[in-house]
């Protein structure tokens, strides 16, 4: 069994063990949760050791044959830090629930489980109609965490409207994967790349896939379920939710859309441009005027996701290395801002900024950690987005002199929300008559801040480990 195989089967098993432990045993689960999530961490960093950086071919690769089916898994430099950011998030949404869910703990520990399995299938599956089962399959355990385990009145509202924007979107895409497979007679990804279509079917098959990747991006105007399913959503939800599940719609993109329908893609790039600037600069001007800590974090997150946009489709390795380096350092930064929401939320019960104020006083740890988070969420030199940001803009200014001027306006915007609303956190006099008791971060919570930091410097100091890997795959999509 190869390891790729195993980092996918491993969660799974996890899950069929917690099946058998009795639901009184509580700390049983959540040990076994986490030592599983922890034991595929580990595994798919052996991934980045034994991974050959010097080709485009898909490594890792296994195929896997039935009666009915025959499909392959495999990984490229595109792909392999996905499957590492996902193992590396899953533990962290178990630690951040040890103390805070006390209903369904083994419910919640095997939906974090299969969800894990189901995420590092769609990043490793090289047949498009079996991407499909499985990109639409991770809405159902996400569907039950937001649901069950959301923290207010409103989660089976937000479940349902996460749930049917993005599933409306993908069922146009099976459409077009139908189209596909009646021209071709085949769904595997690595035939498919060899083919050729006709100008006017590239048109017709890529919007069905925009409809779907849209969705999930999320692009304005189909953007609304991601503020409401973060706000209702619980810690742990809104931190796969930031960093994984925004990053199944780009890394779409950049899988099928670009390389397969390279005419569509360039004949859509102006409308793309078009509403990517537009979201960046209305979600940014959106969340200024945010009161609720998510929201904030929330409407940010779809102005770096159309930043990624703009820098998939500058069509040039500068711009889509950019942009995978955005994604992965939007799916540490994102997670670790919502972690600090979480431990304010856990003491205070609210995520309103005006109850807040004075909190470097009282917390000043916290305030240190989430200081260290706010400035790499505006770009800040030495930390993760930064590297991504300057790529990507300087990736559409060989293209765009104008689009990269507009684009790079999300830098100053940025830097208004984020200080905006750490200064109200942070800043200013106590309020007793709203919060009697303050307390700052504890060991486990502490501990749990320490992996963030850590890749949130190493991204920002040293990428070039990062980019090595990926520079062969991205030259391979683009046919250099």
């Amino acid at each position: 069994m190869s390891i790729l195989v195993s980092i996918i089967f491993i969660p799974i098993i996890g899950a069929l063990i917690l099946f058998f432990v009795p639901n009184w045993k509580t700390q049983l689960i959540k040990n076994i949760a986490l030592n599983v999530s922890c034991l595929n961490f580990l595994m798919s960093l052996l991934l980045w050791i034994y991974f050959d950086h010097s080709t485009a071919k898909f490594q890792f690769s296994q195929t896997i044959y039935s009666e009915s089916l025959s499909f392959t898994i495999a990984i490229d430099g595109i792909s392999l830090f996905f499957i590492i950011l996902t193992t590396f998030l899953v533990p962290v949404c178990i630690l951040v629930g040890w103390k805070t869910i006390s209903n369904y703990v083994k419910e919640y520990c095997i939906a974090f489980l299969i969800l894990e399995t189901l995420m590092i299938a769609v990043f490793c599956m090289l047949d498009l109609l079996l991407f499909y089962v499985f990109f639409e399959s991770v809405l159902i355990p996400m569907f039950i965490i937001i649901g069950v385990w959301g923290s207010r009145e409103r989660k089976i509202r937000a479940a349902y409207q996460f749930f049917i924007y993005t599933l409306f979107g993908s069922i146009i895409m099976l459409l077009g994967i139908l189209i596909i497979y009646l021209q071709t007679g085949t769904t595997d990804y690595q035939i498919l790349y060899t083919t050729e279509f006709s100008e006017k079917r590239q048109i017709i098959i890529w919007a069905t896939f925009f409809a779907s990747f849209a969705v999930k991006v999320p692009m304005i105007p189909v953007h609304i379920w991601l503020p409401e399913a973060h706000v209702e959503a619980p810690t742990a939800g809104s931190v796969i939710l930031a960093g994984i599940l925004l990053k199944l719609g780009t890394y779409g993109f950049l899988r099928f859309s670009i390389p397969l329908f390279p005419y569509a893609s360039m004949y859509f790039t102006p409308l793309l441009y078009t509403m990517s600037i537009i979201a960046i600069i209305y979600t940014s001007f959106t969340t200024i005027r945010q009161v609720d800590l998510k929201k904030i974090i929330a409407y940010s997150s779809v102005a770096h996701m159309n930043i990624v946009i703009i820098g998939l489709f500058s069509m040039n390795s500068i711009g889509i290395e950019g942009s995978i380096m955005l994604m992965l350092s939007h799916g540490i930064v994102s997670p670790a801002l919502f972690l600090c929401v979480g431990v304010l939320y856990d003491r205070y019960k609210t995520r309103l900024c005006r109850y807040y104020g004075g909190c470097v006083h009282t917390m000043p740890i916290f305030c240190i950690l989430f200081c260290l988070f706010t400035m790499a969420n505006i770009a800040l030199p030495l930390t993760a987005n930064f590297v991504g940001e300057l790529l990507v803009f300087q990736g559409v200014f060989c293209n765009n002199t104008l689009v990269a001027f507009l684009s790079a306006t999300s830098m100053i915007c940025s830097g208004g929300y984020s200080l905006l609303a750490y200064g109200r956190v942070a800043y200013g006099s106590c309020k007793p008559y709203y919060i009697r008791s303050f307390s700052d971060l504890s060991r486990r919570e502490f501990f749990m801040f320490i992996p963030f930091v850590v890749v949130t410097l190493w991204l920002g100091v040293t990428p070039q480990c990062f980019l090595d890997a990926m520079h062969c795959s991205v030259a391979n999509i683009l046919n250099i």
